[in-house]
Parts: structure tokens; sequence; C-alpha cells
């Protein structure tokens, strides 16, 4: 199976909505989708940072790149309709806790108005046939017990941008059920919701965000600063998600509304580490680098979160394919490389021979996204 052909070719040819291509996660999901053969039309701000995935790989001459805000409910719902999608992706957010903490009212607007505006574009789309909104793990009300949270667990948040995604998944119910039949007959729109775990690998800048901090501090020569050494995060590589938001889009598009529900896709139990542990296997795998503690005063973050994705392994046929020392070894390999100065097709090939390994590896595990 090769990157084309996986999915059964439900991409190929395909009309294929992003927000939030700019992104970390939308950038590589856009390399995914451009390669399965899609027509791509990406509606994001600008790239985030700089340097972005989304630049260096040169996304922005493969597929349609429009620069709009998910708030101007106008400029969204002019985008969708022009473009006349069978699929929607909904990535574009405010991502980041500590920016929940500054600005909660970009949060809420993004991350539950910006939510409410595509739901209403798609509405007045009659192309569209399938939507996967992603979210986040931090949408349950984490109590911060031993054990990993299922889909049917209550929704909460903490902090501005925990609520936020919890309000996006109960917003996301709403829709469904008033407006989007969800009873499995024919011509609804599917409408899933996804919540990954905290995702690593190459190409990632973001601020406040573990590995390109650890990566930037490392290319530096300074100590490696980390608030919560012992906090517990479901860590992946980044493609396991996306594999998961795939998954989702092509079995909703063959049947229909029969997987409109939420769906957790993380890491199996045991590879779940804390903080000082992913810190320390980068710091290895890169051979330098050094763990410093900052004891200073921070917002509150989780010390604990699980997630229990066996609803995704028994009903889509997924589960990961990498480990966490895998999904490190391919995030440190990543950087060297851009740092060792590629061109831009060079990283977009390079990014691309992770997918196809990723791929590879997934079949070795039995693994082929064919659901039931």
């Amino acid at each position: 199976m090769t990157v084309m052909n996986c999915f059964d070719q439900v991409y190929k040819g395909k009309k294929v909505f992003l927000t939030g291509h700019t992104g970390f996660k939308g950038a590589w999901i856009s390399l995914w989708l451009i390669e399965l053969g899609a027509e791509v039309f990406g509606y994001a701000l600008e790239p985030p940072t700089e340097p972005s995935l989304f630049e260096a790989a040169g996304l922005k001459d493969k597929m349609v790149h429009h620069v709009g805000d998910v708030r101007d409910a106008a400029k969204l719902s002019a985008a969708l309709r022009e473009f006349a999608p069978e699929f929607v992706f909904h990535l574009a957010a405010q991502p980041l806790v500590r920016l929940g903490y500054n600005d909660p009212k970009l949060t809420y607007e993004t991350n539950i108005m910006g939510t409410v505006n595509l739901f209403e574009a798609v509405r007045a789309c009659p192309s569209v046939r399938v939507v996967v909104n992603v979210t986040s793990d931090k949408c349950y009300e984490n109590i911060e017990s031993d054990y990993g949270y299922k889909e049917d667990d209550p929704m909460g948040g903490y902090d501005p941008y925990s609520s936020s995604k919890g309000c996006a998944e109960l917003v996301t119910s709403a829709y469904r059920r008033s407006f989007f039949n969800d009873d499995g007959s024919e011509g609804v729109v599917a409408l899933s919701s996804a919540r990954a775990g905290n995702v690593i690998g190459g190409g990632d800048w973001g601020d406040d965000r573990l590995i390109p901090d650890c990566v930037r501090a490392i290319e530096a020569g300074e100590g490696v600063q980390i608030r919560n050494p012992r906090a517990v995060r479901p860590w992946q590589h980044v493609l396991e998600p996306l594999s998961g938001y795939l998954t989702l889009g092509a079995l909703s598009y063959r049947k229909n509304a029969a997987y409109s529900t939420g769906w957790n896709f993380g890491p199996a139990p045991g590879e779940v580490l804390t903080v000082e542990d992913i810190v320390g296997l980068l710091v290895k795998e890169w051979g330098k680098g050094r763990l410093e503690i900052d004891s200073s005063s921070h917002p509150h973050e989780a010390g604990l979160l699980m997630l229990d994705c066996s609803k995704a392994e028994v009903d889509l046929g997924w589960c990961a394919a990498w480990d966490v020392q895998a999904a490190i070894e391919k995030t440190a390999a990543w950087y060297k490389a851009f740092y060792e100065g590629q061109s831009v097709q060079q990283t977009y090939d390079y990014t691309l021979g992770h997918i196809t390994s990723y791929i590879e590896d997934a079949l070795k595990k039995g693994i082929e996204w064919s659901g039931k």
C-alpha cells in the first residue's frame, strides 16, 4: 500500500476544505491530502511562526491558499460555497493553554464561535458530505484520575482554552442532532469530532510548546527549561491523529452518518510519559542538550491526562503505529535535516518520506485503516 492508495483512494480527485492549514497539524495533513490526490483548499491566517512547515515545504504552491479568520463568518461561508467541497476538516483554533489565560476572549471567539461559523457555512453549502471537527483531549472535565477518558465522559475544562474545547464539543453535538441528521440516512452531513493527545513531530515552531522549546534551546546551546516535569500527557507523533482524522473522514464518506460521534486518538496506555521523560528522550536522541527546571510561578496546567482509544481501535480499525521512542527519533531526525539546510523541495520530500515510512510501519502492524 502506498500513500496514494491508502484509505481506498477515497480522497483521490475529491475537494477537501481545510481550516487551519498553515499551522503545524494543518501543514502535515495538507501534504498528506495532496499526495492522496485530493484538491485541497486551505482557509487560515498566515503561518503563525517563522519558520513554518507550510512555507518550508512550499505547500502554498500545491494547494489553494486562502487567508481568512474563522471569526469572519461571511468570508468563511463565501469561501466554502465558492470551493463547494465534499470534505471539511476543521483544524483552525487558538491552540495554546497559556495564551488562553492571556487572551480568553480571543480563545473563546476562535474556538467556539469559529466552530459555529463553520457549521453555519456548511449548512449553506449543499456539496458538503463529511465534516471532521478537530478539538482536543483537554475537552474533558479532567479530575486527574489514573484512567483514560472515554468519549462519553463529561466535557469540561479548568482553563479558558480547555473549556473552549469542551464547548466546541457541545456545539458539535447540538449541530449534529439539530441540523445534521445523525440517523444514518442518505443525503445528510456526517459530522464527527476528533480529540487527540499531545502531538510531536518535525516542523513545529509554536511558542510555549514542549518540543519546539526544546529544539530552540538545544540549537542555541541553552538549557531546556521545563515547568512541570512530572506532568503526564498522551504524547504521540503528529501522523497518528492525522491518520485517525483521515480514517474517520473516509469511513464517514463511505457509510454516511454511521461514524457521526466523538473519537479519541492517542497512544497505547504504556506510552503515556511525563514531560521530563519526553525531554530526556529528545536530548538523548539529539546527542546534546541539558534539562533545567523552571521553578517560577505559572498558571494552572493539568498534571495528569490520559485517553482511552479503544473505541477507535474497535470501530475504526485504527491504532498507533509508532511508539514514543519512534516518534522522538522521527522528530529529532526531521529537525536535524532541516537545520542542515534543505531546499523547499527537499523539505517536502523528506516530510513525505515520514508519511510513507509511517504507512509502511502501520501495515507491518496490520493496520489498514479499513474500518468495519
